[in-house]
């Protein structure tokens, strides 16, 4: 049972009781103020069902009133769409998730997607309020506390990213946060983080604004009103099933909060929405005299609490470490949802409440025990707390993906089905970005700017699982405050996808990263695999963790397993590489991928060529190896997070006469490489077929005979740059392959490499990797791809975009930039998002950054551009790149780098002239007419 009396964690203080306690407990079931106000004017929107009826179809059905539905019909209705869009609310509009809402508003984000949506938020806000509509926008301010050295580590890297994000932000000591925010007390923190354009809001104002200007445009917003099915045929939406009737349609949006997933059963094929709802709890207390109306919102991130205030009052809560599902055995109440029950208003409904839509069903009961870790933090950091009169504890359920991310997009299973979902309660903070974005995918077919990390096509089946799900939300909440380290792994939800190796490789000492549900070894240590920090199956297994933004733990493990792929041979698993079979009975399939990519695939059987699949803009929605297995069959090898991205993108583009197959092989092979300079000689003592040269050069494959087993597809190539093999072995033979490539390998010094290993081959090779160099809307022009651009083959998708580019000239260059003095054991390392400055000024961001084991020094990889007087992009050329002095700022210290615009060779005791010959970046200079000095546009 909750005490009164609470001991601070990690202190020897005691934090003080409150004196309402019992009056707060005794009136647990009151609904405060605040949600009474609030809800009451919720009900005064003016949206009356009584005069409408449901057309017989419309373009866009929008499903969901609560603020990110209201922000999809606004966004459409100021793009013309209003007379053809229709909201749907299966209760109350701004009833669901935007009815407990706190209303805070942050734009500082942990990417530059979700930055740019509530930059674009916050703006609409301002702009809506400076109209004269009400929403209740407060700039107010933020202030970030820190009570750890890292998470002032954390605070200055936010500080140096700051500049390339456009946010004003200040770094604070103790005494200066004081002066901020009288309120908190401050002998425990080490400073803070100052961000004086965040604010607050109110939600229902917001919601009510939205579809108020909505409706004004044409826009129908029909309350009571549940879906039942989504109907569609080929793939394709056509219509909705409602308690109401029937209405054709031609897109679809799921902004269903919580119950999206529960929303994404209703069609066939079914939607997966992969979110779970958790209890997610704020205190509101009663009026306290003299507290500012101006006071910031404050975040103690390391004591997982935020407070802010609201008319007076002080409005609290926080992310628990360890959060409580909400629903855990999947049946979300129906009264809450309306949707099988076709729930109907009473006659007087600006009076009654509808029945099983009261404001005290759309909360959960209070759980005081649960609360108590937060309790404790808020008391510590907010004293006044402690003789606050208390009003209420409120508890809804919010909805959390298994990746902490928000979900958006065309749903892979349906064409026209858009999800805008698990937005884990900072909805409000990105409604207006994100309502925007949508609106412009359905109207314009692409998002205006990159969200890959937020597309609904990151996840695959298994992401929604439902007990997976279950699990991931106890974890997942916790991370949103936590310490955002390098390489972040989950805890939960693991050992879901491995290799037939796997067992061995765990015995081996391999330690553990988790890639859309796979388990990839990152480093081995061999001399620790007993002491497992997890258990499976009895076994011990480890997780990788990187606690550090300094040189970490595993450097040494990494360093030896890097130096094995370039000297002797190292060992790798890269069995969660997407793998997809294309096949065809004519010439179909090579007119596919001619179409698709922007290389030449017609290459001879048994060829392999790198090429890109562009958008309509000239981006890469894919960057991946084809490998021509035979006439009218190739096998296609993608990065692991294109599994589902990259198979949709092709099924959308397949002729309709079926002429084309399409199959994910991912689960079908084992793919092992092995990278050194001896492979050749150990691969052939474990086959008959003459790997020379000549008979089986770089670049090329063969299906081989390895030990005892047949039909291992194998390529002469690795990845990274260096020599090597990748085989792809049916699953029956994977072990046997295995024990023989480490039972002769023996004699040429073989050791396991993991993720890491290769990661740090490929950054100092230069190459370029999709999700984090490349995205959709970087070109082949930009990144020194264009020798991989095949113009005269005949059309393909993005042909044009990138004809115009390569006429006018880019307007961002790839670079390798290699720092100098900085030294990688003393001081911070660069991990990806830092400022590129070009004689002082700032002209970029790193991409992916790395430690260069050859080359012994920091290497960052990123894009630069020539940025005029107002922050406009111009032309960049080599000689502009080239000319200037470069630092890279980590944490607020400039290092200077040096520059490159190829792929370096790196000096190695074993010179093969296959693998010097090959460069990923820029390697044919002369066929690259944007990177001649001339080029003036």
């Amino acid at each position: 049972m909750f005490k009164t009396s609470l001991n601070f964690i990690n202190t020897n203080k005691t934090i003080p009781s409150i004196t309402s306690i019992n009056n707060l407990l005794n009136n647990a079931k009151t609904v405060s103020a605040f949600q009474q106000s609030n809800y009451a004017e919720s009900r005064s929107f003016g949206f009356d069902n009584s005069a409408q009826k449901l057309p017989e179809s419309t373009r866009v059905i929008i499903c969901g009133g609560g603020v990110l539905g209201a922000s999809v019909a606004y966004h459409l209705a100021e793009l013309g769409w209003g007379q053809d869009t229709i909201v749907l609310e299966q209760g109350r509009l701004g009833g669901g998730m935007t009815y407990h809402s706190s209303g805070l508003v942050g734009v500082f984000k942990p990417s530059r997607a979700q930055v740019r949506l509530c930059k674009e938020s916050v703006q609409l806000y301002k702009d809506l309020t400076a109209q004269g509509h009400k929403l209740g926008w407060k700039q107010c301010g933020t202030l970030n506390v820190a009570r750890t050295r890292d998470r002032m580590t954390h605070f200055r890297r936010m500080k140096a990213q700051s500049i390339a994000l456009g946010i004003e932000c200040h770094l604070v000591t103790p005494a200066e946060a004081q002066s901020l925010c009288s309120i908190i007390q401050v002998d425990d923190i080490k400073g803070g983080l100052w961000v004086p354009g965040e604010g607050v809001c109110n939600p229902y104002d917001i919601c009510n604004s939205l579809l108020q200007l909505a409706k004004n445009k044409g826009v129908r917003v029909i309350e009571f009103c549940g879906v039942e099915r989504v109907l569609s045929e080929d793939d394709r939406v056509t219509g909705v099933e409602t308690n109401l009737g029937t209405v054709k349609c031609h897109v679809f949006v799921n902004s269903g909060g919580f119950w999206a997933r529960h929303i994404g059963q209703m069609s066939n094929p079914v939607v997966k929405v992969p979110l779970h709802p958790v209890e997610h709890y704020y205190l509101y207390t009663k009026p306290i005299a003299g507290l500012d109306p101006m006071t910031p919102v404050v975040r103690d991130l390391d004591g997982q609490v935020y407070v802010r205030e609201h008319d007076g009052s002080l409005l609290a809560g926080g992310f628990e470490p360890v959060a409580k599902p909400a629903y855990e055995d999947g049946s979300i109440p129906l009264k809450m949802m309306d949707l099988n029950i076709g729930l109907k208003p009473k006659k007087k409904r600006d009076v009654d409440y509808a029945e099983g839509d009261s404001p005290v069903e759309r909360v959960l009961p209070e759980d005081w025990d649960h609360f108590h870790v937060l309790l404790e933090q808020l008391l510590h950091r907010v004293p006044r707390l402690g003789s606050a009169v208390l009003h209420k504890l409120t508890n809804g359920p919010e909805g959390f993906s298994p990746d902490c991310k928000w979900i958006i997009g065309e749903a892979p299973e349906l064409r026209n089905y858009h999800v805008v979902a698990g937005m884990k309660t900072v909805g409000i903070s990105a409604a207006g970005g994100v309502g925007r974005a949508t609106a412009e995918r359905i109207i314009n077919g692409l998002f205006p700017y990159d969200m890959y990390e937020l597309d609904i096509c990151r996840f695959l089946g298994l992401h929604n699982n439902r007990k997976f799900l279950r699990d991931r939300s106890r974890e997942a909440p916790g991370l949103h405050y936590a310490l955002p380290y390098p390489f972040r792994e989950f805890r939960t939800g693991r050992n879901l996808r491995m290799s037939p190796i796997y067992p061995r490789l765990r015995e081996a000492g391999a330690v553990f990263g988790q890639v859309m549900g796979y388990e990839r070894p990152a480093y081995f240590d061999p001399d620790h695999v007993e002491e497992g920090t997890y258990k499976d199956d009895g076994r011990p297994y480890r997780i990788a963790e990187t606690f550090t933004f300094a040189k970490p733990d595993w450097f040494d493990f990494v360093a030896r397993e890097y130096e094995a792929c370039r000297e002797t041979v190292g060992l790798c698993d890269y069995s969660s590489f997407t793998k997809i079979d294309l096949t065809s009975k004519g010439q179909e399939v090579v007119d596919l991928l001619q179409y698709l990519c922007s290389n030449d695939v017609d290459i001879p059987v048994g060829g392999i060529i790198h090429t890109g699949l562009q958008n309509e803009r000239g981006g890469y929605e894919n960057d991946c190896s084809l490998t021509r297995l035979a006439e009218n069959h190739y096998m296609m090898i993608a990065p692991t997070i294109q599994q589902t991205r990259c198979k949709t993108w092709i099924q959308r583009h397949l002729p309709s006469d079926s002429s084309v197959s399409v199959s994910d092989v991912t689960s079908m092979f084992t793919a092992i490489a092995i990278i050194g300079p001896f492979t050749r000689t150990l691969l052939s003592e474990l086959t008959d077929t003459d790997l020379s040269p000549k008979s089986f050069p770089f670049f090329t494959f063969k299906e081989l005979d390895v030990g005892l087993a047949n039909g291992i597809r194998t390529m002469n190539l690795t990845h990274t740059g260096e020599l090597g093999y990748v085989m792809y072995i049916p699953n029956e033979f994977a072990l046997h392959v295995y024990n023989k490539l480490l039972e002769v390998g023996a004699k040429y010094n073989i050791r396991h490499a993991g993720h890491y290993a290769t990661r740090a081959l490929r950054i100092e090779k230069f190459y370029a990797f999709w999700g984090q160099d490349l995205d959709t809307t970087t070109t082949p022009l930009e990144c020194g791809r264009t020798w991989r651009v095949k113009f005269d083959k005949g059309p393909f998708i993005g042909r044009e975009a990138l004809l115009r580019q390569r006429e006018e000239g880019v307007r961002r260059m790839y670079v390798q930039l290699l720092l100098q003095d900085h030294d990688p054991d003393l001081e911070l390392w660069a991990w990806g998002g830092e400022p590129i400055y070009r004689d002082n000024q700032y002209v970029g961001a790193t991409t992916t950054t790395g430690y260069g084991f050859t080359l012994k020094r920091m290497v960052c990889l990123g894009f630069v551009q020539n940025l005029d007087a107002q922050g406009n992009p111009q032309v960049v050329t080599n000689d502009y790149v080239m000319s200037g002095q470069y630092e890279v700022d980590i944490a607020g210290i400039r290092y200077p780098a040096k520059v490159g615009l190829h792929s370096p060779n790196l000096p190695t005791k074993y010179p093969d002239q296959e693998r010097e010959g090959y460069f990923a970046t820029r390697d044919k200079m002369v066929t690259e007419p944007l990177l001649r000095a001339n080029v003036t546009k």
